[in-house]
Order: structure tokens, then C-alpha cells, then sequence
């Protein structure tokens, strides 16, 4: 991916290298799979909650703050310019719509972070916090996604996961994640997951929808690019990561939707670029997703 030459965001906040408080997170890998099956790329608020609010100790981010390593640094750079080209991208795509985009904020972290939406460890995975309108993310996750998930943390993979996460902010300004959390105090678990798994499907095509017009405008995309990103879609499916955890699949559960669907609506969205298929998303047949 070349971002190199990329500007950088202005709502980006670096809380790694704080001397805060460490917490101990119990349980090793198999806690962070788990983890991700339920909340990987987007958790609503009230799941987020109940998850984060057994975390231990504060994390809050005070303290001194020692100097950035390289890789830290690096990585701090990308994702200032990705969450870039995100704004530059959705304020075209809203400002030609008659409407005003509200560019969320990013908070990069460690260990854990403490959030609009209460204190989570960062085996939650990356996650948007619609109280603050905020993406939290510790990239140390990418080395497990990676490693221990499947996927790829080639720089436009990554660009992916945080455009996915951006994506969930804007159903929020456009109202989608409203009508997914009025569902969630009315439906059973089981239906309730099915608008879950729209809403994330939602994000992951939003998330091909700002690559198709970042690429109309900063021409980023190189050779293996979509390839890598198309891999992390297919990684972390519900039924590949119910499969990896356990050995077996419960559609019921699902609430990211299969790889399949993923891979389908990513690449949808870098193929057409077409925000109506928003509201197809959540009017067709759930089988026909």
C-alpha cells in the first residue's frame, strides 16, 4: 500500500509509553480467540459493557509518557494516515449527499483503555465506542490476526480493519446502528444477532466503499493489496472462528456473518462504491446476504 505521502489526522491520540498502571488479563491466547469471536471489528454498546466491565485496574492514560519506539512510531504514522484518508474520503462522500460528516477519533493503546463506552482490555480487539465516537486500537492485534487467526498484516489489511471500524461510525451518523440497538431491546437473542451480523456486513462494506473512492483519489492500492485484505475478511469470519475455537459452527450465534459474506460485501463495496446497497443490506432476506 503506498500512504507513505499521506497527511496525517488531526484526531489521533497516541496513549502507548504511558507509565499507567499495568493489569494482568487472565487466560493467554485461548481468552483473546474467545474474545474476538464475540467482538471482533465492532461490539454493541451494551455487549461492550458487559464485557469491559469486568476488567481489572485503571489504565486511564496518566502519567509520563516515555518516547515512541520505531515501530511504534510507524505505526502511529499509519494510522494517522489511513484515519486520513477516511476523512477526506467520507467528507467528498457526505458533503455530495447534502450532508456534513463528523470525523470520529482514534485512540491508539496498550493493555487497556479506558473509553466512553467503560475500561476494555485490548484482547477485545479493535472496537468503535459510539459514546465518544472513538476507534480504540492496540496494533499489537494485528500480529495476532496474523499469527494466531489466519489473516494478514500487510498494511492495506490493516487499512481494512480500521476502515471497517471507521465504517461503524458512519452507520452511526446515518442512523443504522440506532435501529440495530432498538432491535436488540425487542428480539430474541437469536434474531437479535441476525441484525448483528447486518450491521457488520454493513461496516465491511462501507469499508470497501472507502477503498473504491480512496483509490479514485490517492491511487494507494498496489499489487496484493486487495488480495491481503480479502484474506483478514475470510480469517475472521464467525464460522471459521467458532471452527478455530471450538471445532464446530452454530449459525445461530453468528454474529459477524460467515466468511463468505464478508469477502462478498468488502468486495462489493471496492467494486461499485454504491451507497444504496446500505439499506439492501438491511431489507433483503437474511438467507440472501
Amino acid at each position: 500500500m503506498d500512504w507513505e505521502k499521506g497527511e496525517e489526522s488531526e484526531n489521533l491520540e497516541d496513549r502507548r509509553g504511558l507509565n499507567s498502571r499495568k493489569v494482568a488479563i487472565g487466560g493467554g491466547i485461548g481468552v483473546v480467540v474467545i474474545l474476538l469471536i464475540g467482538a471482533l471489528f465492532g461490539l454493541d454498546p451494551e455487549k461492550l459493557k458487559q464485557l469491559v466491565g469486568n476488567a481489572p485496574g485503571g489504565g486511564n492514560g496518566q502519567g509520563e509518557k516515555r518516547a515512541p519506539t520505531a515501530d511504534e512510531e510507524r505505526s502511529r504514522k499509519f494510522a494517522s494516515t489511513i484515519l486520513r484518508y477516511t476523512e477526506k474520503v467520507w467528507d467528498d462522500v457526505f458533503t455530495k449527499a447534502g450532508k456534513r460528516y463528523e470525523k470520529p477519533k482514534m485512540v491508539l493503546f496498550t493493555a487497556q483503555v479506558d473509553t466512553g463506552c467503560g475500561t476494555a482490555p485490548s484482547a477485545i480487539g479493535p472496537f468503535y465506542c459510539p459514546a465518544d465516537q472513538t476507534i480504540y486500537l492496540d496494533p499489537t492485534f494485528f500480529n495476532e490476526l496474523e499469527e494466531k487467526l489466519g489473516g494478514s498484516k500487510a498494511e492495506f489489511s490493516q487499512a481494512y480493519v480500521i476502515a471497517h471500524e471507521v465504517g461503524h461510525h458512519v452507520q452511526n451518523l446515518l442512523g443504522y446502528s440506532r435501529i440495530v440497538d432498538e432491535k436488540r431491546r425487542t428480539l430474541s437473542k437469536t434474531e437479535y444477532n441476525k441484525w448483528s451480523v447486518r450491521l457488520e456486513l454493513q461496516a465491511d462494506y462501507l469499508a470497501g466503499v472507502w477503498a473504491h473512492y480512496g483509490q479514485e483519489m490517492f491511487k494507494f492500492i498496489e499489487p496484493g493489496d486487495v488480495e491481503s485484505a480479502i484474506k483478514s475478511a475470510n480469517a475472521i469470519g464467525d464460522d471459521r472462528l467458532q471452527k478455530r475455537a471450538g471445532g464446530f459452527v452454530s449459525p445461530e450465534r453468528f454474529t459477524h456473518g460467515r466468511s463468505d459474506q464478508r469477502v462478498k460485501w468488502f468486495r462489493l463495496g471496492l467494486e461499485t462504491g454504491d451507497m444504496r446497497n446500505l439499506k439492501k443490506i438491511f431489507e433483503m432476506p437474511y438467507d440472501e446476504l
